[in-house]
């Protein structure tokens, strides 16, 4: 399972966690921050990432258009980066059952 982290979530994430989600990346070292959100969802779709953020709007979308791409959306508010990443280290299996074709479009974590 590879992760696309939004903008939203800091870009040192990414190496605090690929040895659970490898190939994962974030939109910076992408060249896709601040690019318009339909852009980073087609990007995740095209190159089976599973999109990760705090931003409503890929809410929005993935309950307009479902998956693919799945969405992870943290409703954490503001908090260190520390505690992303152990919410998504904390919650790997539950993640990679997520990833299952058949699961949901949304994964709500807190």
């Amino acid at each position: 399972m590879k992760l696309l982290l939004d903008e939203n979530l800091s870009d040192r994430i990414v190496y605090r966690i690929i040895d659970l989600y490898p190939s994962s990346e974030h939109v910076k070292t992408l060249v896709l921050t601040n690019a318009d959100d339909g852009i980073i969802w087609e990007y995740a779709k095209a190159n089976g990432f599973v999109i990760v953020s705090k931003d409503s709007d890929f809410h929005q979308r993935s309950l307009l258009y479902g998956h693919p791409p799945k969405f992870i959306y943290l409703q954490v508010g503001n908090c260190p980066t520390s505690k992303i990443v152990q919410i998504l280290r904390d919650n790997f299996d539950t993640i990679i059952e997520f990833g299952d074709p058949e699961s949901a479009s949304i994964l709500v974590l807190t």
